[in-house]
């Protein structure tokens, strides 16, 4: 079974099961939606698409983005990655992290509500 492991300080905290996985979050300054989709291959996160609300303060939309309902998407070239190292940060509300249309906060995820990093990756073997 395929699953993304999230792992405080290296110690698992919760496994989900999940072939792909949105990551969602809102910018610290601008204050807009970001959404992220991966999908899980083997030992790697590959990130499928990308969408944000609007533009400002480093969220630009990438070149070639299409303005659909309401979100500018666009597919990133980026090599697959090991795993996401997601940072809380106090000026921002927390990651959402949704499997098959169900949502949940990250910390609520990890069971830590002042948790400040948190790493997510493809669950060994």
């Amino acid at each position: 079974m395929t699953a993304i492991c999230l792992l405080v300080a290296g110690a698992l905290r919760a496994t989900l099961p999940a072939e792909s996985f949105t990551l969602a979050w809102r910018h610290s300054i601008e204050h807009t939606r970001w959404e992220e989709d991966y999908r899980v291959t083997g030992d790697a996160l590959v990130l499928t698409q990308s969408r944000v609300e609007g533009f400002g303060a480093g969220m630009e939309p990438a070149p070639g983005a299409q303005l659909v309902d309401g979100m500018w998407r666009w597919r990133p070239m980026l090599a697959p990655l090991p795993s996401l190292r997601l940072t809380s940060s106090p000026f921002a509300g927390d990651y959402t992290i949704c499997v098959e249309g169900r949502c949940q906060a990250l910390r609520e995820l990890v069971a830590d509500p002042g948790i400040a990093v948190v790493t997510v990756a493809p669950c060994a073997g």
